[in-house]
């Protein structure tokens, strides 16, 4: 068995962060059952260009694949009832909606304990179901901003910066996944549920890490820095080569001895401007412009084979077709397959979450309200006539 096959979340997902942490937990067996208002015509995320077509999108099919769908309406006393149901036979709701939205649709574990003592109620919220900004919506744009990274992104002088992918949602997709999993665990054993109310703004906030600690307890000011180097390591940033970009890092004594030996400069081991790390912190700009200079006169690939030979850090700053098509992806099993009616096999980057052998096939993701024949008659237990009775009620839109 999966290592979660035993688990049963009914999802009331969409779009980006919520989706990507219940990927997570489908990857590793647990069974998803998305709910889709069909008043919306279901995730939003099914329509995202450029890559999409009728209720088809590739960006879909990266976050919702091994689950399952129902078309339900939970706004409609029908479909309510039908929800109800899933949640006596599940282990935890799991939704991504604006803080004050649970309360609203009734979905906290206040709201649905009569129904399932144990369930475990799981909100990723961009703000959290609580405090002053609960019922504003968050974008993972909006919180690299408010949490620090756009101005600790990008070199000095240049404008406030992003990273290059929603971090935040992804964190905050993992850091639910783990609440989820810690609270289903914690119900099985004491046999009461629980709210997990997790937010965007407390994951980007909690992974300002050391930063944070600096500054909270120093007069640290966080600062751009250039060429992407570390904060109070040198070296330990990106060079320019003569056909393109590498990253060198020397986190400890060693690495960096071994690296004036590399770029042809073991005196600089030796000379006291740059002794420690704290006289290369002082005397950088003398260091790097020895270093960049050094850099410059070698390709990428010769650069990186001198340095992985010596076990410095290293490694090249790569495109994505690059990085996809790397022999160590390959190996690590990193690009999984679907195959998917509209287009054909589908190659995905795999879940980095490891726990047992990695799975030996994957689902796609569903089309809207195709799983619910498997929910209504094999999961519930309905017959024909109650199916029609709440398709007439409204309960599936």
């Amino acid at each position: 068995m999966r290592p979660l096959e035993d688990v049963r979340i009914i999802a009331v997902e969409q779009y980006g962060a919520g989706p990507w942490g219940s990927l997570q937990l489908a990857d590793l067996g647990a069974e998803v059952i998305k709910i889709e208002d069909p008043g919306a015509g279901g995730d939003v995320a099914r329509y995202v260009p450029p890559y999409a077509a009728d209720e088809d999108s590739l960006f879909f099919e990266s976050f919702n694949r091994g689950k399952r769908s129902l078309s339900l309406d939970m706004a409609a006393p029908a479909g309510r009832a039908v929800f109800e149901d899933l949640v006596r036979r599940a282990d935890a709701v799991y939704s991504n909606l604006r803080g004050d939205v649970p309360a609203k649709l009734r979905i906290r574990y206040e709201d649905l304990k009569h129904l399932n003592p144990q369930i475990v109620c799981c909100s990723l919220s961009g703000f959290g179901m609580t405090g002053p900004r609960s019922a504003e919506p968050g974008y993972d744009y909006i919180l690299q901003g408010l949490a620090v990274w756009m101005s600790v992104t990008g070199d000095p002088g240049a404008p406030p910066t992003k990273t290059g992918l929603s971090l935040v949602d992804y964190s905050g997709g993992y850091v639910a996944a783990l609440s989820l999993v810690a609270g289903v665990h914690a119900a099985r054993r004491d046999g009461v549920g629980m709210d997990c109310d997790v937010s965007l703004y407390d994951t980007a906030v909690s992974l300002l890490a050391y930063l944070a600690t600096w500054q909270l307890n120093t007069d640290y000011v966080p600062e751009r820095t250039r060429h992407s180097a570390h904060p109070s390591l040198v070296p330990f940033q990106a060079f320019q080569a003569s056909d393109g970009w590498l990253v060198v890092a020397c986190p400890k004594e060693k690495f960096w001895r071994r690296l004036t030996e590399v770029v042809g400069r073991p005196e600089l081991a030796a000379d006291p401007r740059f002794a420690t790390f704290a006289d290369r912190g002082d005397n950088r700009e003398d260091l790097l412009a020895i270093l960049e200079e050094t850099f410059r006169g070698r390709t990428v690939g010769e650069w990186l084979e001198s340095l992985r030979r010596a076990g410095i850090p290293s490694g090249p700053v790569n495109g994505t077709a690059a990085a996809l098509a790397d022999e160590h992806t390959e190996a690590r099993g990193l690009v999984v397959e679907t195959e998917h009616p509209r287009y054909g096999t589908v190659r995905h980057p795999g879940t980095a979450v490891r726990a047992g052998p990695p799975a030996e096939a994957y689902r796609r993701a569903p089309r809207r309200g195709e799983d619910a024949g498997y929910v209504l008659h094999g999961l519930l237990g309905y017959d024909e006539a109650r199916v029609t009775e709440l398709a007439s009620a409204g309960a599936f839109g």
